[in-house]
């Protein structure tokens, strides 16, 4: 599952300003149109209530070429729309409710309204964890979210680790009030890598990643690229490396034609793993390129494989080039429920390995 953070603050932090009734704009139109693509790019939206409360937002997709984008990927014209509250006092006639096609979710710890059940489906819990939320969305078929905040929703999944991305919009604007909202609340957070950086009109945008698992699954690629150099150019497959990582720590290496010229790279970990007696339910397997949907030497594909033995991430640089078959790997794993990653830092070195295949590249 990928968890997408997006907030946008002032330059002094501040997400809004405090005074009643008038809202701080810090977005762009720039920002704003690459939000809304962002946003028609996943399937559910999160809030907390707080933000339905004060802002009534509809967060609908109005552009009608994302809606027709969508539609035509056999999706709802709007995405899923879920609001955090801990009292489970929203209005039903705010237009988080009353505005889209998409499904309305609301988390709670309290009692809600008959009239809210009758608008939204209801997910009563003892506790609301951002863990808890995401196993639940999970189950609903969710495979990418947006966190929008308020700054207690922000807060509560930074400081719980359990997001992948942050994009974080500056607006060249100081609020100087400390009565005003902030991005997040007091606590203890993990820390973050830069990866990107955009001017959006006169916003600045950050790309964050969460340093704790994306430098554990860095590590892990560099380690499949490096397995993937003693791969023998062959001009009928790629060369590609691979690491099979298990919920126990085991680690199994791999790559292409290793034991045999047919043997795929995440194949030859999974094997060397399936000998060694080691348990593949809910381990992660790393390859330079996306795990095969399509081959001509086997009928079991490195997908079929990752299904078979329950493995649940799977983390790769690449998509297939086309050049030898077509391959849907991403969707494919990510329909049946594994947590698919690509992390393209290390594109230009795996492009360049298969190099006898897709020329000066």
């Amino acid at each position: 599952m990928r968890i997408i953070i997006s907030a946008a603050i002032s330059l002094d932090g501040y997400l809004d300003n405090s005074r009643e009734g008038e809202r701080l704009i810090l977005s762009s139109p720039e920002d704003w149109r690459a939000v809304h693509s962002l946003r028609a790019e996943c399937d559910a939206i999160l809030v907390g209530a707080e933000t339905v409360r004060q802002d009534n937002p509809a967060l609908v997709i109005r552009d009608p070429n994302l809606r027709k984008k969508r539609l035509a990927e056999g999706r709802t014209a709007d995405i899923m729309k879920v609001v955090v509250s801990g009292s489970g006092k929203v209005d039903p006639q705010s237009k988080f409710f009353t505005e889209g096609e998409g499904q309305k979710v609301v988390f709670t710890t309290g009692d809600v309204s008959p009239r809210l059940s009758e608008v939204a489906t209801v997910i009563s819990r003892p506790e609301l964890t951002s863990v808890g939320i995401m196993v639940e969305l999970r189950r609903m078929g969710v495979r990418t979210v947006m966190i929008e905040g308020g700054s207690k929703t922000l807060s509560m999944f930074l400081r719980e680790k359990d997001w992948d991305e942050m994009r974080l919009a500056i607006a060249p604007i100081l609020v100087a009030d400390q009565r005003a909202p902030r991005l997040v609340a007091d606590g203890h957070y993990p820390p973050m890598s830069l990866v990107k950086t955009e001017k959006l009109g006169q916003t600045s945008v950050l790309h964050f990643v969460n340093r704790t698992q994306h430098r554990v699954d860095c590590n892990y690629l560099s380690r499949s690229v490096h397995n993937s150099r003693m791969c023998e150019a062959v001009p009928e497959r790629y060369s590609v490396g691979a690491v099979l990582v298990t919920r126990d720590g085991r680690e199994f290496d791999g790559y292409t034609g290793e034991t045999a010229p047919e043997n795929h790279a995440e194949e030859e970990a999974i094997a060397k793993a399936l000998a060694a007696g080691a348990d593949l339910r809910g381990a992660s397997v790393y390859s330079t390129i996306e795990p095969c949907t399509e081959r001509r030497s086997k009928p079991e594909t490195c997908s079929d494989l990752i299904l078979r033995h329950g493995i649940e991430r799977a983390v790769f640089t690449v998509r297939e080039p086309t050049k030898l078959a077509k391959c849907n790997g991403i969707d494919k794993l990510a329909d049946a429920g594994v947590e698919v990653v690509v992390i393209p830092a290390l594109t230009n070195e795996v492009l360049e390995i298969n190099a006898h295949i897709l020329g000066g590249v």
